[in-house]
């Protein structure tokens, strides 16, 4: 995944097409050029906040194009599968709210520093 940053270096987004390769996840770049014991823990918690934000937003967006599914599938006459999907959408839901909860606190964290 390569994120897209907008010219204010906000992650915009990413390039990819929705295929999620994991793998890459604790990777990051350095700007010192030097290894992460020398770079500032600071700098580490901003691009953590940044990409945090986007993924909340991405996983908000999904939930909502999950309910049109199953409002779709409800309007189909596929009551079970809808309701299967609306109860997947709650699960995502509460999830995202733990990930919006670690943003709050990471972001509280980064005023104190």
């Amino acid at each position: 995944m390569h994120l897209i940053q907008d010219e204010n270096g906000n992650v915009a987004g990413h390039g990819h097409e929705h295929t999620h390769d994991h793998e890459h996840c604790h990777e990051h770049s350095h700007k010192c050029g030097q290894s992460c014991d020398s770079c500032e823990e600071k700098d580490h918690r901003k691009e953590t906040a940044a990409l945090l934000t986007y993924m909340l937003q991405h996983n908000e967006s999904h939930a909502h194009e999950l309910d049109q599914m199953a409002d779709n599938l409800k309007k189909l006459g596929m009551d079970d599968a809808a309701k299967q999907i609306s109860e997947g959408v709650s699960d995502f839901q509460k999830g995202n709210m733990r990930l919006s909860l670690a943003l709050t606190l990471v972001k509280e964290q980064l005023k104190e520093a």
